[in-house]
């Protein structure tokens, strides 16, 4: 689908030329050649032309995929609507997807053969983090994750409760302390336990320096020193004066020690432990799709600009918070000596992959010879893999990538043959700066219902490259609504969470994931938490993720992610994998069975309840979508709790309320009657944001109001689904009016 500029007439400048046939946007152009091909050495006329060449070459086979999803999509609503009314045949509805090519025949078994992988994708499990790269402060907070205080993450969240005295109200409340220090002691006699004593018991950590090497000690109240069950878990540590750090792995995962009688809380703790700290976001994706709102190219351009700081570690933030000016970059290595003397250094930082775009869209940084806009995907992959070139030049901290290796998520793919157009876009993108063959690297987001159902199809085509594959209800559920959409309604959301379908999709993509050997050289990843301030119900639920046989899932924050990293001390995921690896996979034919049944009987009340909340949360999210550009935020739902949301979310609750309007179970002045109810509800959940702009006070001029309506009234036509066809037209004439 191409979405032409009304800004396209204002380009054709001679500044905006090229040497080649090409139209390309000034600022876009002003980054490339001022910014981004200085810093790494490449000639301008060499980038132009190799990226003409791309596009000319790929865009027709883009182009023929789109393509083949609508014919697709076409073939099922036809097959749909001539069997209404009749009683379901599941037999026959797989043998039509295997005829009209949305089911793929499975070849013979393989294993992935990626090489030059970093620990951190390929041996290491944790929590993983999802951040739009648009916003300079939230990337760079995402990057500096990686480690986290414990203590912090205990006292600041709901993780401890407040009753007894333990509220969080105040400067510090020693009663929440006492029991953060509690919590904290738990969990080292869990992971780090000593030989016959608890944490709780010891008034000294030290280092005794024998002929074989250092080994940890602690000491208890009676004088007696005492090591860990596993002396092994010990690997190093660092003093800085009178506060010393000791380092330990487990599973994988550093523990850091803190010890400083100078400290606040370390001068009147046990053993005078200041902190404890936890390798907590060991990967982060610095996100250019779904979490970001660039529709045009100077926001492209500040998308791109932010993942070329990211690479060279130069990127600032300042902001305000507590009525003073800061400013935030990137945490340094932090440096450690080894049991036997020797210094190392670990990394401050995730390793940090990006997320690209999907195949579907365009934009106006570019127009090709005939003065079309050119797919954004393509686009993406050219420029994102050139600033992380800059990641090899560093210095004074290690770079990104160890291995050398550009790690990039592709989202939004259907099926095995967009997956291989990935693969020869990549190989093209490696031929253009030089590369060696596979540096790229990719994660394929099983999110789309044809790339599940063909998923070991999906990972051969990129057998020599893959790094991550893993699922997300969201997406997932709003293709799942759209490829089945005339084939009837839809049951209510929570409902659909517990159908069978999901569970097996879940399984699935675990077990397909270790039968082509995934574990070892790949991360195989489970979706987001979105509730940022429910860490209690996190803590209680989450652990499910490393037990299912996944050795990444998405986290909202970096404070999220030091408590999901307990997880992972708990569960050995690779051991957990071998395990899994021997049960039968899970079913094909649950994963295609549709969540349809009949509603006929639901209530109005139900019927209205399920629209309210739908209809709210989708006003919520976009209307600081069309109006302030913020792609992802935590927005409050109906009940005033505050969710984390972003198109995937939106994308769910505007197919879902296109369904029942399609099925007739609700009417377009119901839905229209909603919309307009629930604006009001936004509005105020709003009115502490001073640039907020009311929707309710005039509906037929609210841009987003319309918007919103929009992705509901016209949802039985967009792509797939997808949103963004119809946000980027909205922002794009709210940005116009902004500007008039």
């Amino acid at each position: 689908m191409q979405l032409r500029s009304a800004m396209v007439e204002d380009m054709n400048t001679e500044e905006s030329r090229t040497p080649c046939a090409l139209t390309v946007s000034p600022v876009f152009s002003q980054f490339i050649e001022g910014e981004l091909l200085p810093a790494i050495g490449v000639d301008a006329g060499a980038f132009w032309s190799g990226l003409e060449s791309i596009i000319n070459d790929l865009t027709p086979l883009n182009r023929a995929l789109l393509d083949k999803r609508t014919e697709i999509q076409q073939a099922l609503d036809e097959w749909h609507i001539a069997r209404r009314g009749e009683d379901w045949k599941h037999d026959e509805y797989v043998a039509f997807l295997g005829e009209i090519g949305y089911l793929v025949p499975e070849g013979e078994a393989f294993t992935v053969a990626t090489d030059n992988v970093d620990r951190e994708i390929a041996e290491v499990a944790g929590p993983q983090l999802v951040v739009p790269v648009a916003n300079a402060r939230f990337a760079i907070n995402a990057a500096n994750a990686r480690w986290g205080s414990l203590y912090d993450a205990l006292y600041g969240t709901d993780a401890i409760g407040e009753d007894d005295g333990k509220e969080r109200a105040g400067r510090y409340n020693p009663a929440r302390g006492a029991a953060v220090i509690c919590y904290a002691t738990g969990f080292l006699d869990a992971t780090l336990p000593l030989a016959g004593i608890s944490h709780a018991d010891v008034n000294k950590y030290g280092i005794n320096h024998t002929d074989d090497g250092d080994v940890f000690v602690a000491s208890s109240g009676s004088g007696e020193a005492v090591g860990l069950d596993d002396p092994s878990r010990y690997v190093g540590h660092r003093a800085d004066g009178g506060r010393c750090t000791y380092l330990f792995r487990n599973n994988g995962l550093h523990i850091e020690l803190v010890v400083d009688p100078a400290h606040p809380i370390g001068r009147d703790a046990t053993a005078n432990l200041a902190d404890v700290v936890l390798e907590s976001a060991i990967t982060t994706i610095q996100d250019c799709e779904d979490s970001v709102a660039a529709v045009d190219a100077a926001d492209k351009v500040a998308v791109y600009r932010n993942w070329l700081g990211l690479m060279q570690a130069n990127l600032e933030a300042t902001f305000t918070k507590g009525g003073k000016m800061m400013t935030r970059s990137l945490e340094p290595d932090r440096v450690y000596t080894d049991p036997h003397g020797e210094t190392f250094a670990l990394s401050g930082r995730s390793l940090m992959l990006v997320r690209n775009v999907g195949h579907l869209m365009t934009t106006d940084a570019v127009l090709d010879a005939d003065g079309n806009e050119v797919f954004e995907g393509i686009l993406d992959a050219v420029v994102t893999t050139a600033c992380a070139m800059t990641d090899r030049r560093r210095d004074g901290m290690q770079p990104n990538s160890r291995t050398g290796s550009i790690y990039i998520v592709k989202p939004k793919m259907h099926g095995p043959h967009e997956v291989a157009f990935t693969d020869t876009l990549f190989g093209r993108v490696e031929a253009l700066f030089k590369l060696e063959p596979n540096t790229l690297k990719v994660g394929v987001m099983d999110e789309e219902r044809r790339t599940t159902v063909n998923l070991a199809e999906c990972i051969r085509a990129v057998r020599d490259r893959i790094v991550f594959i893993n699922t997300g209800f969201l997406d997932r559920t709003g293709d799942e609504i759209r490829t089945s959409m005339h084939a009837g309604t839809v049951l209510r959301k929570e409902a659909i969470k517990k159908q069978p379908w999901i569970l097996a999709y879940e399984d699935r993509n675990v077990d397909v994931g270790i039968a082509c050997g995934l574990p070892g050289r790949a991360q195989i990843g489970k979706g987001m938490w979105a509730m940022p301030d429910e860490m209690r119900k996190m803590l209680d639920t989450k652990q499910a993720h490393p037990e299912a046989g996944a050795n990444c899932a998405w986290v909202p924050s970096p404070t999220a992610a030091t408590l999901h990293a307990m997880h992972y001390h708990a569960v050995d995921v690779r051991a957990r994998q071998e395990e899994l690896a021997t049960r039968k996979m899970a079913s094909l034919d649950t994963i295609l069975t549709p969540p349809l049944a009949d509603l006929s009987g639901l209530s109005a009340t139900d019927i209205q309840q399920e629209l309210d909340n739908n209809a709210q949360g989708i006003l919520g999210y976009v209307v600081r979508w069309i109006d302030q550009g913020v792609g992802c935020s935590k927005v409050p739902d109906i009940d005033d709790v505050g969710l984390m949301e972003d198109r995937a979310t939106l994308r769910i609750s505007s197919q879902h309320m296109a369904n029942w309007l399609l099925h007739g179970l609700v009417s377009r002045e119901q839905v229209l009657e909603t919309f307009t109810r629930m604006a009001k509800i936004v509005d105020r959940q709003n009115e502490g944001d001073a640039s907020y702009e009311r929707m309710s006070d005039d509906y037929a001029s609210s841009i987003a109001f319309q918007a919103a309506c929009a992705l509901v009234f016209e949802g039985c036509d967009q792509p797939s689904g997808y949103t963004e066809p119809l946000l980027h037209q909205y922002r794009r004439q709210k940005k116009a009016e902004l500007a008039g």
